[in-house]
């Protein structure tokens, strides 16, 4: 049976990526600070007390996890913030930048171990992080902190890629979460759905592309 690893699992896109993972008869780790009564009850391994921007922390999962290999990680924790230009909160952008973008890397860089050839990495984005598709402006630690993830997946695809392990670089949608105030246009589950079929068509081929979890490929 396949193991997935999913990080932010205490609700929203990565609480439904955990109930679909279950249901394809996956077991499945979910990781959070805090574990939510829905992804204690889910049938989950639940991993909680785990800060993704903490080194120590993240060396705590990978002693627990030393001897379970995975054949697929998902990092979806992630934070949205919106600054205004005139009024910027620049902790607020430091704090997305370490949730956002660098926090996936630690993860990924602490169970680099667990991965054996043929498993895969997804990192949830957004295409907000797109320069090209940025025709609105504003969210500027959100935009930026997404941009610095894609280009981390990205060097992670082509450093992988000897190894065996394929890199997705995936947008979820416009999701009905509270990340926007429950504000989307497609449910958390119909989202994991779509990004558990990007995942399944993800090869070393396709490595390092970036998706739309309806299956476009999205512009830089």
């Amino acid at each position: 049976m396949k193991t997935a690893l999913i990080t932010g699992a205490n609700r929203g896109i990565g609480l439904a990526l955990c109930k679909t993972y279950l249901a394809q008869g996956w077991n499945v780790i979910g990781v959070c600070r805090t574990a939510s009564p829905e992804l204690t009850e889910s049938g989950a391994r639940v991993i909680a007390g785990v800060d993704v921007t903490d080194a120590q922390a993240l060396a705590r999962l990978a002693e627990t996890l030393s001897d379970r290999p995975l054949d697929l990680l998902i990092n979806n924790a992630g934070i949205f913030q919106h600054e205004a230009l005139g009024s910027i909160d620049y902790q607020s952008i430091q704090q997305q930048f370490l949730i956002n973008a660098e926090a996936p890397l630690r993860v990924t860089e602490a169970l680099l171990g667990n991965l054996a050839a043929g498993a895969k990495i997804a990192f949830i984005t957004s295409r907000m992080g797109s320069i090209a598709d940025n025709t609105s402006g504003g969210y500027y630690g959100y935009r930026m902190s997404k941009a610095a993830l894609n280009a981390a997946a990205m060097s992670l695809a082509r450093d992988l890629q000897p190894r065996g392990i394929a890199v997705a670089i995936l947008h979820p949608g416009y999701v009905q979460t509270a990340m926007v105030n429950f504000g989307g246009d497609i449910s958390a589950d119909e989202s994991a759905q779509r990004l558990s079929k990007r995942i399944e068509g993800l090869t070393l081929e396709n490595s390092g592309t970036f998706w739309h979890s309806n299956g476009e490929t999205l512009p830089w």
